[in-house]
């Protein structure tokens, strides 16, 4: 497969993680990289082994070697810059969620289909064997029927100053780690006769930060019946991305199911046994990057693409309408 050719909007810290990494593992080519702040971009190319800096966004996005752009801007930045991305001809591989709100995920949604391009919200955990394993053990049946689907995202919280917490910037604990529970949940469509529906939805806001969650719990219910739970927050003690799958003949745990890189393991418990199996602790991002090599190469379909971006941009909002909050923004730069 001919190395894919990827540009990078802005030098965030997550992309060393996110794209540099995987890149090297899988022959990617980082072509070029373009930051607000031009020192910044040429010490994140050096620091990185970018073949090339870009004076603006818009540069790169006309520069005709590169074919695909990862999006790890501020989370009010990813649906202008994907939808401009995706007018340059460019597939896009953008970070979480893919939009500040719904109508602007549609937005990408529409161009996406009228562009043929590829496009890929990076929820990489989806496509780790962790994941994989969780779904294949209620599709297989070893947990009985689904009842209940629980998942955490909590975390301690970022500086006052982070732009997480900025409403302009499509802040919030929601949008930074809650919107992975949200999709976790969705993962479980096919094995509960169809998407979650929303019940309820709490939340409380960050002092001294009008209309920005600082945590936000919700109640779910698919058609069958099983349930779901999700608990967020960007002001806890400690750290915990997990999640439990539980059947009515047993349950599965994955302790750090977001980052299984960094724990492994899904413990099972049934009614005759507890185990714990290690699914590998190679990165989700680079699960993740090869399954967009694929589309983009091979046309292989993604878990993520923008249709799945947009029901999880629907029941974001839908939270927090709930919670009698207002969704995020649009942000028009």
């Amino acid at each position: 497969m001919e190395p894919l050719r990827i540009g990078i909007l802005g030098a965030a810290r997550i992309a060393g993680r996110a794209i540099v990494e995987p890149a090297k593992l899988t022959g990617a080519r980082l072509v070029a990289v373009a930051a607000r702040d031009a020192d910044r971009a040429a010490a994140f190319a050096t620091d990185h082994g970018v073949e090339r800096v870009h004076a603006s966004y818009q540069e790169l996005l006309d520069d005709p070697e590169i074919e695909a752009i990862y999006n790890p801007l501020a989370n009010g930045l990813h649906g202008p810059w994907n939808l401009q991305a995706l007018a340059a001809g460019k597939h896009v591989l953008t970070e979480k969620p893919s939009a500040s709100n719904a109508a602007e995920a549609l937005q990408v949604q529409e161009a996406v289909r009228s562009s043929g391009l590829v496009f890929m919200e990076a929820f990489h955990y989806a496509y780790h064997p962790v994941m994989r394993r969780l779904q294949e053990l209620v599709a297989k049946g070893e947990l009985g029927e689904l009842q209940h689907v629980e998942a955490t995202m909590v975390m301690p919280p970022p500086a006052d100053d982070d732009p997480r917490w900025s409403l302009p910037l499509a802040g919030g604990a929601v949008m930074d780690v809650g919107c992975y529970a949200l999709h976790a949940q969705r993962m479980f469509a096919a094995y509960a006769g169809g998407a979650p529906k929303l019940l309820n939805a709490r939340a409380g806001e960050r002092k001294r930060m009008p209309g920005v969650d600082e945590w936000l719990n919700a109640d779910l219910e698919f058609p069958s019946g099983a349930t779901g739970a999700v608990r967020t927050s960007m002001a806890a003690d400690n750290v915990e991305f997990s999640l439990k799958v539980v059947g009515s003949r047993g349950e599965a745990f994955a302790p750090f199911y977001v980052l299984p890189q960094n724990d492994d393991r899904v413990i099972v418990t049934t009614r005759e046994d507890t185990w714990v199996e290690h699914l590998g602790t190679r990165t989700s991002y680079t699960y993740q990057l090869e399954a967009f090599a694929g589309a983009i190469r091979n046309g292989a379909p993604l878990l993520t693409d923008a249709d799945d971006a947009l029901a999880t941009m629907q029941l974001i909002d839908e939270c927090y309408v709930a919670a009698g909050m207002t969704p995020r923004p649009s942000n028009h730069q």
